[in-house]
């Protein structure tokens, strides 16, 4: 089988594999790259093994006047970048030995053993600089038309020599193998029983996977099967997957992880993802409008029109309610609306603090009205002891 993909003939690329080909040297794409091409998808990272070492990689761009950057040299990676784009080059390994974190290697010359040490049989493959496929597991391809997620051999081992590969076994099923076909059973069953080593990972680890996960099209059936294995309790305690499905069948804007984040739970259940200020102060504004009467309108005004619809459809998710056709008019009024009174209208007689409150006041009277209140007739209403 080979490979049909515009990236495989990029004059980058070609550039790269003439590089590290010369002398009888081996290179091959391999990982997502591989997987995506033969699944029709867009490829955003190229990634290559080759047999040279990282120094000899190191050297040959320098010779060839190509940049080089050791960014994981100890562990065999060089980046290299040829016409402004990142080529991340690493070594064959094999592993001398894990702690379920991080992975002691040495360097190999045999694309088998390097395969051996990935994590699912889908991102095993690899192929050469013309495209043809190597499977060296004898299973990927297998998997992949059959969008099958499964382990390379013991699941239990694969997940002992790195227990982020819990999280990655469901984000992959969500993005890759086949809702109807279910997960695997196998694979599913070795997660829930080593559950216990997700408390090993980094809060930044877990909740780099979340997000990825439930970017995913349609990851409510995974989220399902988590916390049916006792997963989803570790990872977001408290989170509550029945108003996810609703939420994804409602929903008629790209998927958003903070936005489906938000019909798991609150800012609490979040907790242990190490979210972002931004996702955290988003998150709490979708939450905050879920259980508020405030209307689509004044949402709009108040945070943007693309929040305000976000929590109109997960108010609709919350009580398993169509959203309202006339929503959107609302929300485009209020996200154009601007606040008729300057404090210039207010002012020498208002200053400071009491000039601050009043500006409020006659804004929360004006969006209470629902933007019809002119200039004038607000200011007639402003009572004399402000």
């Amino acid at each position: 089988m080979k490979l049909v993909a515009d990236w495989l003939t990029d004059p980058a690329t070609v550039t790269i594999m003439t590089l590290l080909t010369q002398d009888g040297h081996g290179a091959w794409f391999v990982g997502g790259c591989v997987r995506n091409a033969l699944l029709g998808r867009g490829v955003e990272d190229i990634d290559i093994a080759t047999d040279l070492r990282p120094d000899d990689v190191m050297a040959l761009a320098q010779a060839a006047g190509i940049k080089a950057v050791p960014t994981g040299i100890a562990h065999g990676t060089v980046t290299l970048i040829v016409d402004h784009r990142p080529f991340e080059v690493t070594t064959l390994r094999r592993d001398v030995a894990t702690d379920g974190r991080r992975a002691t290697i040495a360097f190999t010359d045999h694309v088998d053993e390097d395969a051996a040490r990935r994590d699912f049989t889908i991102n095993a493959l690899y192929a050469q600089a013309d495209g043809t496929v190597l499977d060296p597991t004898g299973e990927g391809l297998a998997d992949i038309q059959a969008r099958r997620l499964r382990f390379i051999g013991d699941p239990r081992d694969r997940i002992t020599e790195d227990y982020l590969r819990i999280l990655r076994f469901f984000r992959f099923h969500a993005w890759y193998a086949d809702p109807i076909a279910g997960i695997d059973s196998e694979g599913l069953a070795a997660c829930a029983a080593l559950a216990d080593g997700l408390g090993q990972l980094s809060r930044e680890r877990v909740g780099a996977e979340i997000k990825k996960l439930l970017g995913a099209p349609d990851p409510a059936p995974v989220v399902a099967a988590m916390a049916q294995a006792g997963i989803l309790a570790r990872t977001l305690p408290g989170a509550m997957a029945r108003m996810l499905p609703i939420l994804i069948a409602f929903e008629d804007a790209p998927p958003d992880p903070i936005r489906r984040l938000a019909a798991l739970g609150d800012v609490e259940v979040a907790a242990g993802l190490r979210l972002a200020n931004a996702e955290i102060t988003r998150l709490s504004i979708l939450r905050d409008g879920m259980s508020s009467a405030t209307p689509p309108d004044a949402l709009a005004y108040l945070h943007g029109a693309d929040i305000a619809w976000d929590i109109v459809v997960l108010r609709a998710s919350q009580f398993e309610t169509p959203v309202d056709p006339t929503v959107r008019a609302l929300i485009a009024r209020g996200a154009s609306a601007v606040f008729p009174v300057k404090p210039a209208d207010l002012m020498p007689r208002l200053s400071g603090a009491a000039l601050g409150q009043a500006l409020k006041t006659l804004e929360a009277r004006w969006i209470a009205s629902s933007f019809t209140l002119g200039r004038a007739e607000l200011l007639s209403r402003l009572p004399q002891s402000e």
